[in-house]
């Protein structure tokens, strides 16, 4: 295969698993309705000023609050996937898949650097983060003769504006199912003490059925580097992940199973760990959860609080009002009675609760929408096929005051991807607020839209009073939000 021909393969096979992350947002189900109680006030929200709809960019993105501004950073170009900032020099970082890291600072004459060139990081690369030192991780996946191999790799600052490499950590090669549902490894964190790296490990499945990528793997499901979030020693150097649960297990690097695509994760200030979750195809709740070591987030048994009803020996697709033509795995009848489909392990983690008053669309048992917020009811987590892709928390008190965190909430923006089919009317591509409260074993979240109208946003920055989004559809827009 010449350069150019693996590289275009390259492109092709990320926009397979960025498809899977929009398009694969959902599963078939008996489903539970959302829970019937009338939905708590979060102790430390105050109400809104009224609201607005200003869209100060021709063909940008409409803000909804009074106390917002909005500035083009630069146009990325389009298929950037991450964003990140680098504490050690204040710049903004973002990372195209197939064509290495970008710099770009926040002044008011920013100019993008190409700091890390493709070459440097072989396959598609789909997770960036930094360390509290500047220590620069990049998560990379390598397709090769219907395998995945995955590299983790540790950039450390050489003095010089550039980056000396080292090998954190490489999987063993695992089966692709060479579908939209391969979801990869991509989202990755760094905790705030510097000493873990926190890596998803995306599903190889829609919602856990075969995928046997044309009998090249006999009833092969999801396999122990897959649906997952893997915790790992920042330190570590070319630790060897096998695609064996033993092994994994031995290693203690297995924090957390149970997740469907963890795109991204980020630390509340208390030190938590969250990830926002997408969910299969069909009309079953996009996740955010609290992530907590040795829990299962319910992949693939359960969305939600909504049993997959593929496990269950009298499921009929025919009579399921969750799935919709629109979607890749109800077109290849991913959806079927399926007698060996694995038994659910016991207990599930439930995702967080959003309170509404956004997101909380979802679909009844006998296929008509409702609005849980609406009906004085709660949702787990937010509207099917939203896609939530980036995550950030606020700890700056120069947010305005019902922005902003407390001792008693966490404050927390996520960006929505958008669906990319279905009939529900709720269809993201916007900026949701999050104010999030400890309730127990759980977390429950006053969710408001704040801004609407991007094109594929597909994750976020904060800095102090202004969040930075990028986009990855169009030109791959980076755009200054400023609360004032």
């Amino acid at each position: 295969m010449t350069r150019r021909a693996a590289r275009l393969a390259r492109v092709l096979l990320l926009l397979g698993a960025l498809a899977a992350v929009v398009a694969g947002c959902a599963a078939p189900t008996a489903i539970v309705p959302p829970t019937a109680t009338a939905a708590p006030t979060v102790a430390g929200a105050t109400a809104t000023a009224a609201p607005v709809a200003n869209q100060p960019v021709a063909g940008g993105p409409v803000l909804l609050r009074a106390d917002m501004s909005l500035r083009l950073l630069i146009y990325a170009g389009p298929g950037a996937a991450k964003l990140a900032l680098n504490p050690a020099d204040g710049k903004l970082y973002y990372l195209k898949p197939t064509d290495g890291v970008y710099s770009v600072d926040t002044g008011a004459s920013p100019t993008p650097t190409h700091v890390v060139i493709s070459d440097t990081l072989p396959g598609t690369s789909e997770g960036l983060a930094f360390g509290p030192d500047g220590a620069m991780y990049v998560v990379s996946n390598l397709f090769k003769n219907h395998y995945n191999n995955v590299t983790v790799r540790r950039g450390k600052p050489d003095g010089s504006g550039g980056y000396t490499w080292s090998v954190l950590a490489q999987t063993a090669q695992y089966p692709l199912s060479e579908t939209n549902f391969d979801h990869l490894w991509n989202g990755i964190t760094v905790s705030p003490d510097g000493k873990y790296v926190f890596v998803n490990a995306g599903s190889r499945t829609d919602h856990g059925e075969v995928e046997d990528d044309g009998l090249r793997f006999p009833d092969t499901r999801d396999v122990p580097l897959t649906a997952r979030i893997f915790r790992l020693p920042a330190d570590a150097n070319n630790l060897q992940l096998p695609n064996d649960e033993a092994g994994l297990v031995a290693l203690g690097v297995v924090y957390a199973r149970g997740t469907r695509n963890a795109y991204d994760m980020a630390f509340a200030p208390n030190g938590d760990l969250f990830a926002v979750d997408n969910g299969p195809d069909a009309d079953y709740p996009d996740e955010l959860n609290w992530i907590r070591q040795g829990l299962n987030y319910g992949f693939p048994w359960r969305f939600g609080l909504n049993d997959n009803p593929q496990q269950f020996p009298s499921y009929n697709p025919q009579n399921d009002k969750y799935l919709n033509n629109d979607f890749v795995a109800v077109q290849t009848g991913k959806y079927a009675n399926d007698p060996t489909f694995p038994k659910a392990p016991s207990p599930l983690a439930d995702p967080v609760i959003n309170l509404g008053p956004a997101a909380t669309i979802y679909r009844a048992a006998d296929g008509s929408q409702h609005d849980a917020a609406a009906e004085g009811q709660t949702l787990s987590t937010f509207t099917a096929h939203r896609s939530p892709l980036g995550l950030v928390f606020a700890t700056s008190d120069k947010l305005p005051v019902d922005l902003r965190g407390s001792a008693a909430t966490f404050s927390a923006f996520v960006a929505s991807f958008g669906a990319a089919g279905g009939s529900l009317t709720d269809k993201g591509q916007d900026l949701l607020h999050l104010q999030l409260t400890r309730q127990g074993d759980n977390y429950q979240a006053v969710t408001t839209q704040v801004a609407r109208g991007f094109m594929n946003p597909v994750a976020a920055v904060l800095i102090e009073n202004r969040l930075y989004l990028l986009e990855y559809g169009g030109q791959g827009a980076i755009w200054e939000i400023t609360f004032q």
